[in-house]
């Protein structure tokens, strides 16, 4: 059902679909939820993560289909865009914000919608727009039982891979372009992912309270969490941040503090190569400092 949608369409979406959209993927995670968050006031992850748990997620995702198609474009003779999902805890203090694009493949999402609602999760604003790079479908998204916003590492890359599940389902070529199109695509990318993508990560301040650390590395399932798991590991604690998956690639931005301060460049060097030593696929081409 290919729907064309102007610049600047709101759709005001209580996800609360009918049955008659049937959720095409099944995305299991192992053990229960952790209880720990990203921050704005909440309890610092250092503490909230000092258990242990599986360095990933346990993650059965479906083969893709050659032949379905979420309402929209399915042209095989076009270029193929790069599929891009961004997770913002940034921008809104009340949701977290999805978005994704796949230059002007997409349509309304439905079975999209519906499968975050499967995760126990309320659609409550979706947007739409359009510009250079294609087709933008933004959803405002909060927890069912709370109605506030998504902040458990492991309930966030559960989004984040059943959105990518979708794209390999109803978009099968998405699946040259995306790291998971390896192993659950039908067309796997041409870049070989463990040797061809360069680790690079930088820790700079950003204010007298909090630093910036970036993280741009391979993707895979679990990466998120992973991570998260890694920073608390070393006591500091991730306060907000923003998780983008563009193609083959995760791109992580991270508000990071210790003790409730910017971080200093010790520590700076030690977070960096903590995560350099884990992300060491290939090596990392440049020293962040």
């Amino acid at each position: 059902m290919a729907a064309s949608m102007a610049s600047s369409v709101h759709l005001a979406v209580h996800c609360g679909c009918s049955n008659k959209f049937k959720a095409s993927e099944r995305t299991l995670f192992s053990g229960d939820f952790l209880k720990g968050s990203f921050g704005f006031g909440a309890k610092p992850l250092c503490s909230a993560w000092s258990r242990r748990f599986p360095s990933s997620a346990n993650t059965i995702i479906t083969r893709a289909s050659a032949t379905a198609i979420e309402d929209g474009s399915n042209s095989e003779t076009d270029t193929i865009p790069t599929p891009k999902v961004i997770i913002d805890l940034d921008s809104d203090p009340d949701a977290t914000v999805v978005e994704i694009t796949f230059g002007d493949r997409l349509g309304a999402l439905l079975d999209t919608m519906n499968a975050l609602k499967n995760l126990g999760l309320n659609v409550v604003k979706a947007n739409v727009y359009l510009d250079s790079s294609g087709k933008h479908n933004k959803f405002a998204i909060t927890k069912a039982d709370t109605g506030r916003k998504v902040e458990d590492p492991e309930l966030l890359e559960a989004i984040r891979l059943t959105i990518i599940n979708n794209l390999l389902e109803y978009h099968p070529e998405s699946s040259s372009q995306l790291a998971m199109g390896v192993a659950f695509g039908v067309l796997p990318p041409q870049q070989q992912v463990d040797v061809d993508i360069a680790t690079h990560i930088t820790v700079s301040d950003d204010g007298p309270e909090r630093s910036l650390l970036c993280v741009e590395s391979a993707d895979r399932p679990g990466l998120l969490v992973d991570l998260v798991k890694i920073i608390s590991d070393i006591n500091i604690a991730v306060e907000s941040g923003e998780f983008d998956t563009e193609g083959l690639l995760a791109k992580a931005k991270f508000h990071v503090s210790y003790k409730g301060k910017a971080i200093i460049k010790p520590l700076q060097q030690v977070l960096a190569n903590s995560l350099r030593y884990f992300l060491r696929r290939p090596t990392t081409e440049e020293a962040s400092f």
